[in-house]
């Protein structure tokens, strides 16, 4: 695993110390993994929302067939393909 030195400023360390001494951390590095797991999540949900958005404002719904289910899966078993050959 990597190192990574940040400057921070006196209340900023006391406030880090501070959580990870009653917030259940053991270490200054858990807390800060912690924290950068949390924006990844709420990164994430951000692009889900944005897809979800994309979709609702694509037109007019229409129901799915066989057929367009059949080339979900199909697309999926594609790429499940592509990525087990890497």
């Amino acid at each position: 695993m990597d190192t990574m030195n940040v400057a921070l400023p006196e209340a900023m360390k006391d406030f880090v110390l501070s959580r990870v001494e009653h917030g259940g951390y053991s270490s200054v590095s858990e807390y800060v993994r912690d924290l950068i797991r949390a924006d990844q999540k709420q990164q994430a949900l951000a692009v889900l929302d944005s897809e979800i958005m994309k979709g609702l404002h694509s037109g007019e719904p229409t129901p799915m067939t066989r057929e367009d289910w059949a080339a979900i899966r199909e697309e999926v078993r594609r790429r499940h393909a592509q990525r087990k050959s890497r």
